[in-house]
């Protein structure tokens, strides 16, 4: 099965950035978009952003637009996330998400991995 492994997560103050990464062992049909998710204590797994393996075609969560970027590296199977402005309210665990077509829903991706704590504290 397609394996996700994400990293560069870690403590940060508010204000602050980090960039986290997702390497995929790698890319099938099953996983043609991939997707980054965060899920805080006590709350729902929430959507924060999506691409496409080919094309590229990127999709954000209002919450972090204009702060989130993700993009994707074709020849080492890796998506990013860089995270600027921080607020406390990111801190969550973030987790890469494979699926077979660009939509928020994390019920619809197959393919997860074990996750990156990102803590935005002073």
């Amino acid at each position: 099965q397609v394996q996700l492994v994400e990293s560069g997560g870690g403590l940060v103050q508010p204000g602050g950035s980090l960039r986290l990464s997702c390497t995929a062992s790698i890319r099938t049909f099953s996983n043609s978009v991939m997707g980054w998710f965060r899920q805080a204590p006590g709350k729902e797994r929430e959507f924060v952003a999506a691409i496409t393996w080919l094309g590229g075609g990127t999709t954000y969560a209002d919450s972090v637009k204009g702060r989130f970027t993700i993009s994707r590296d074709n020849a080492k199977n890796t998506v990013y996330l860089q995270l600027n402005s921080l607020k406390p309210e990111d801190t969550a665990v973030y987790y890469c998400a494979g699926n077979q077509i660009l939509t928020t829903s994390w019920a619809r991706y197959d393919h997860w991995g074990q996750g990156t704590q990102v803590t935005v504290s002073s």
